[in-house]
């Protein structure tokens, strides 16, 4: 059963494209859905790391409002992060799953028992992962993601009764 999901950010919660204003403020698009599913996971009993390569105050802010506590930023080596992370919570690697969309995520793809990529991550990427989702990055792919796990997990109905009483 997987109990630990680990998301990069740029490509797979965002749709990788990179804004900023004439005062070199950033800014990035997430998706609710994807929102909603993360929340839901941690609800279950379940653990969310976010493991990206980039630095951003608006990532933090989104992982405090998810309440994903296991947040990583600036790492170039994720599957280093990664085997911490899975340490720390006493998890072993096939209770694990992952989503990356290009090639520094590709170590840690490599290592969890569960990999995923959206519909627009890398060719190589694809060609490594056990699932290539229907959505693309920042346009649900990570509920998707989270939704195959669920069933997968056998916990649909948990999952639904965390919003559907009765």
């Amino acid at each position: 059963m997987i109990k630990l999901i680990v998301l990069d950010v740029d490509g797979c919660l965002s749709d990788g494209t990179l804004i900023y204003d004439a005062n070199g403020v950033e800014s990035k698009n997430f998706n609710v859905k994807d929102g909603l599913g993360i929340t839901t996971w941690i609800k279950m009993g379940h653990s969310v790391a976010i493991i990206t390569g980039r630095n951003s105050s608006i990532v933090k802010k989104r992982a405090e409002e998810l309440g994903v506590t296991h947040l990583h930023q600036g790492i170039r080596d994720k599957d280093r992060v990664l085997k911490e992370i899975i340490d720390s919570l006493g998890l072993k690697l096939y209770e694990v799953a992952a989503i990356g969309d290009d090639l520094n995520d590709y170590g840690m793809l490599n290592l969890v028992g569960r990999s995923f990529t959206p519909k627009n991550g890398v060719k190589e990427v694809q060609k490594l992962v056990n699932t290539t989702l229907t959505k693309n990055g920042g346009d649900g792919a990570v509920r998707e993601m989270i939704d195959t796990l669920v069933l997968e997990n056998d916990q649909k109905e948990e999952f639904l009764s965390v919003w559907i009483k009765g």
